[in-house]
């Protein structure tokens, strides 16, 4: 019996032709897995079928979404995750969960070896590989595409010659990945960064301009998870389905950014993420009126790194999963109902509510009557000033010595 490689399979162009290559490069039978993280299209089925006409001895469909969006979007979520301040990570967190189940097949299967679609020049090259060393160390990860310096006109070509049955044509030649939690579109003429992206690339979002009324949703988070959408209950995954469907009627969630790549190179991304967005939007404010301001400013730190390790590819580090049981500490308090506006491709906080608020009306108001210590703030700031009174008098003196 041949010796056996798992290539995750998307379907499309890169791992269409990578079964082919794999086979005559290595000799080893080729086994498809596709892993369904949302991201709609295609009948997986349909999916797996191609695979198996582009010559793979067997294909594999995992339905994923619901372990995606409990072990993967919520922790993400918890951290308000968002690369350079904006990307949600869209890619990034499918991958580690792509990896895990393409290490255990191949475990299953006693292969000895895994192999991905990805190009030399991309982040998903070291997000797979990296996933796949952490969990089973003793396999061999082989990128055919990147491998072989295949760009994507001569795949495009190679396709059409072994008649392969891809959707992908010189007509249309974006790269797009999509999953529950947004979608990715490059290559093409957005590779020029002054080129604005047109109507056509979106298809999470409808036009911002359309001029819709504005849409109100109530979102109720318990311990930092997203539990209702007014009033309704709500699984993790239903909740992203429904907010992609609130959201992205209004526009919510389209993003045009120069990435600063994990491989050393910027690269120009045009995203959906209409229920990302909102969802962090929400969840940040809620996190507003319920942790502590030190604990809310040094989470803010912690949320950077969390996004920068996701999107260089270590997911199953240790610092990574360290930064997950602070996180997760954060959240014990991250209960209530969060009021969003949507409209105009904005998704904006208009009330927020919760039982462990920590925002004191009679604190906060400047009505007569309220509870707040007004004439204790002298000595405050005093006490509070006195470091950068003591340390002026010294660098004044200095200066005067200096004259």
């Amino acid at each position: 019996m041949a010796e056996r490689v798992v290539l995750a399979y998307s379907g499309g162009l890169d791992t269409s032709v990578g079964i082919g290559w794999l086979h005559d490069a290595t000799g080893k039978d080729v086994v498809a897995l596709a892993v369904d993280v949302g991201q709609g299209g295609e009948d997986l089925e349909a999916i797996r079928q191609r695979a198996l006409d582009c010559g793979a001895v067997d294909a594999i469909v995992v339905d994923a979404k619901d372990e995606f969006a409990d072990d993967y979007l919520m922790p993400a979520l918890k951290a308000n995750a968002l690369y350079q301040k904006r990307y949600p990570l869209v890619s990034a967190l499918s991958r580690p969960l792509i990896a895990k189940h393409l290490a255990a097949t191949a475990r299953a299967l006693g292969a000895n070896s895994v192999a991905h679609g990805c190009t030399g020049k991309g982040n998903d090259q070291v997000r797979f590989e990296s996933a796949v060393a952490a969990l089973a160390p003793e396999l061999t990860s082989i990128a055919p595409v990147r491998d072989l310096a295949l760009t994507r006109d001569k795949a495009i070509v190679y396709a059409e010659e072994h008649g392969l049955p891809i959707l992908q044509s010189k007509k249309s030649p974006y790269s797009v990945d999509q999953n529950v939690w947004g979608r990715a579109v490059e290559t093409g003429f957005l590779e020029d960064p002054w080129n604005g992206p047109i109507e056509d690339l979106y298809t999470y979002t409808d036009d911002p301009a359309a001029g819709l009324p504005a849409q109100e949703v109530v979102v109720t988070f318990v311990g930092g998870v997203p539990t209702a959408l007014d009033g309704e209950a709500v699984t993790p995954l239903q909740a992203v389905q429904r907010m992609n469907q609130l959201a992205g009627a209004h526009g919510v969630g389209r993003i045009d950014i120069v990435e600063d790549r994990l491989v050393g190179i910027k690269s120009r991304e045009v995203y959906e993420a209409p229920a990302a967005l909102a969802l962090i939007a929400a969840h940040e404010e809620l996190e507003n009126l319920t942790l502590e301001r030190d604990l809310g400013r040094y989470k803010r730190d912690v949320e950077n790194t969390w996004a920068q390790l996701v999107y260089d590819g270590l997911w199953f580090s240790g610092l990574k999963r360290s930064l997950d049981a602070f996180v997760d500490s954060t959240q014990q308090h991250v209960s209530g109902d969060i009021r969003l506006q949507l409209q105009g491709g904005r998704a904006t906080v208009t009330g927020r509510r919760s039982a462990s608020s920590l925002y004191d009306f009679d604190l906060a108001t400047y009505d007569t009557g309220d509870t707040f210590d007004q004439s204790l703030s002298k000595g405050f700031i005093e006490i509070w000033s006195l470091p950068s009174k003591i340390s002026a008098r010294r660098d004044l003196g200095r200066r005067d010595l200096g004259r």
